[in-house]
């Protein structure tokens, strides 16, 4: 029977979409893409995750309503367009017809509010403040949503391009665990994790772009040791790794068969504390400066970096419209840390420093602590295993940690959820509303010429209480077999494998 026109429904036109995609996305050869990350992702749910290698996981996993290129700008993904009312306070948002969820429901504007909901409503969700601004979120039809602010937000289509924006079906969200084999809505489907082992997803056919995906199935592998994950891809059991090692790169570069892509980064690696113990001498911020100026990033940068470790003194890396040359130095100032701790009462301060058990971070916090000493710090390192210290510094199980951040396109990205008194990932809870003014009205101004004062004035503030020390910018060397072509690095890190293919 023919239909008339117009009478056929959207639900039908995404079962048809869906069935035209498997029928393009016949077998082209099965092909296995083993990748090595330097650790365990956390918890597979966008949700609730923290972790930089769960962000490369996911960004083959789950889409997201916006993406990026590798110039930083902002693009369609599940959103095909999108556009922002007068009075800056509603975001609308048109959704790409034809898309599905691995469990085969489509990806519509109920679909989209109720992952928006639940990221702003979980008790655990790490997502709260990047979506603050959000009063609503309103289902306008089928293809359309809205999202209503309490104010304008010059950052939230920056968030929607990241785990804020990452959609997972809602029939999902009925399970217990839904992380435990997470239905979500990219390329990939998830098949199997083996902890601290593998993670495996295979190709999703239904998927809207599913031809543009040449790998069949991929095969996430957690090495921490550097030598260790750059010997695996010589040997050919991987054929891309993430954040190769500083002392592989030369061998790396000189290897047959091995190309090495760097990237600079948009992120930061810092150590945070834990603030939340009045008696503890580390809730002295004179204490804590201290440390601060024992530290000398440029000898991190050449011995454990072999220069591509940029010394960092603030959140901002140098291309960001918000970074502040007044924070930069050289060197290190023993004096003056030994200076500040007899002023705050203490000739030597002793504390605990955890850290993700790699060999890289490892490298650096035991430089960190030599140098340290000789200002009078005692410090003890405790190494974790990477997914194990998200957990701690979450439930604020710490006295000093590592800190680390893959960055974000705004710099709002990059700062208002560590150190805002409410802030999803502000692990130490400092707090300073004088701060939360200045990063809030960030946030509200769209003109960077105006948002950049504020940032200032916020750093000013932060560079006397120190509630986190920086310690360099993070780059994102990849290295992967000449076999594999196509592969793309970007700023932020993570592994788009659109177009990648392995040649025979």
């Amino acid at each position: 029977m023919r239909l008339p026109s117009g009478s056929i429904t959207r639900r039908a036109r995404l079962a048809l979409a869906a069935l035209g995609l498997a029928l393009a996305s016949g077998p082209a050869g099965a092909q296995t893409l083993s990748i090595g990350l330097q650790d365990d992702p956390d918890i597979l749910d966008p949700h609730r995750a923290r972790t930089f290698v769960g962000r490369i996981v996911f960004t083959s996993l789950c889409d997201k309503l916006v993406d990026i290129t590798p110039e930083l700008e902002l693009v369609p993904s599940l959103a095909t367009g999108w556009s922002v009312s007068e009075d800056r306070l509603t975001l609308t948002f048109e959704l790409r017809e034809g898309a599905l969820f691995h469990d085969g429901t489509p990806i519509d504007a109920a679909a989209v509010k109720a992952n928006l909901d639940r990221a702003r409503a979980l008790p655990d969700s790490l997502r709260k403040s990047e979506l603050a601004s959000v009063e609503s979120v309103e289902v306008v039809d089928e293809g359309t949503v809205a999202l209503h602010l309490s104010a304008p937000d010059a950052a939230l289509l920056s968030q929607l391009s990241d785990r804020a924006g990452m959609m997972m079906s809602p029939a999902s969200f009925e399970n217990a665990s839904p992380s435990a084999a997470p239905v979500c809505s990219g390329p990939y489907r998830f098949v199997e994790r083996v902890q601290n082992d593998r993670i495996v997803l295979e190709k999703f056919p239904e998927h809207w772009d599913a031809q543009s995906y040449l790998v069949e199935r991929v095969v996430f592998r957690a090495i921490p040791d550097n030598t260790v994950r750059f010997a695996n891809l010589q040997s050919g059991d991987l054929q891309l790794i993430e954040r190769l090692g500083a002392n592989d790169t030369e061998a790396a570069e000189a290897a047959a068969g091995i190309t090495v892509v760097p990237v600079t980064g948009l992120g930061y690696q810092a150590l945070a504390f834990n603030l939340r113990d009045e008696a503890s001498p580390l809730a002295d911020a004179r204490v804590r400066r201290a440390l601060d100026l024992a530290i000398d990033r440029d000898i991190i940068n050449q011995v454990v970096g072999a220069g591509t470790y940029q010394p960092a003194y603030q959140p901002f890396p140098p291309a960001s419209f918000a970074h502040e040359e007044g924070l930069e130095r050289a060197g290190r100032d023993v004096e003056g840390a030994k200076a500040l701790l007899a002023e705050a009462g203490h000739e030597r301060v002793a504390f605990e420093l955890s850290f993700g058990n790699n060999t890289a971070m490892q490298q650096v916090l035991e430089l960190v602590q030599a140098m340290a000493a000789e200002a009078g710090f005692d410090i003890s390192l405790r190494p974790t295993e990477f997914a194990a210290l998200q957990g701690e510094l979450r439930e604020g199980r710490f006295e000093v940690a590592q800190s680390g951040w893959s960055g974000r396109v705004d710099p709002d990205g990059n700062i208002h959820q560590h150190v805002t008194c409410g802030g999803s990932l502000n692990d130490g809870a400092y707090c300073n509303e004088a701060v939360d003014r200045l990063l809030n009205e960030a946030r509200e101004t769209s003109d960077p010429a105006e948002r950049e004062p504020l940032y200032a004035e916020a750093q000013a503030i932060l560079a006397a209480d120190k509630p986190i020390v920086y310690l360099y910018y993070l780059p994102y060397p990849f290295a992967h077999t000449t076999r594999l072509e196509g592969f793309v690095g970007y700023p932020d890190g993570m592994i788009r494998l659109r177009g990648v293919e392995m040649k025979l």
